[in-house]
């Protein structure tokens, strides 16, 4: 079994499209053509950004758009603090600055603008 994608539902593509593209540093995919669908490819993963109105009509409603309090998005980095230089005018809901974890990781989390979690860490500090 292979983990194809992590696909996120939204009643704002655009604006969560142009989100991870800037996160990720990746063009958006349109496989599908422009509309509701756009990918984000990174290195080992693919994040799939939905409209709400394929989610209805394709997938029996199944999924409600920034409903998600359960799940981390989590991406490995270089260097978190470089990421939070990079990224901060761009986010506007930082849940926690860099931090060194415990465990030798250090991370920091912040919300896209749907309220999904997002930790950027990077290991050995």
């Amino acid at each position: 079994m292979k983990l194809a994608s992590v696909r996120l539902v939204t009643d704002d593509l655009p604006t969560l499209t142009a989100f991870y593209s800037t996160l990720t540093n990746t063009e958006p995919v349109t496989p599908y053509g422009p509309g509701d669908y756009a990918e984000l490819h990174t290195e080992g993963s693919i994040i799939a950004l939905a409209g709400s109105a394929a989610v209805k009509r394709f997938n029996n409603y199944a999924a409600v758009a920034a409903a998600n309090r359960s799940a981390i998005i989590e991406f490995e980095v270089d260097d978190v603090d470089a990421e939070r230089a990079r990224l901060g005018d761009q986010v506007t809901d930082w849940v926690q600055e860099p931090t060194n974890q415990p465990w030798g990781n250090r991370s920091m989390l912040l919300r896209d603008p749907d309220g999904n979690l997002i930790n950027l860490y990077s290991t050995g500090h």
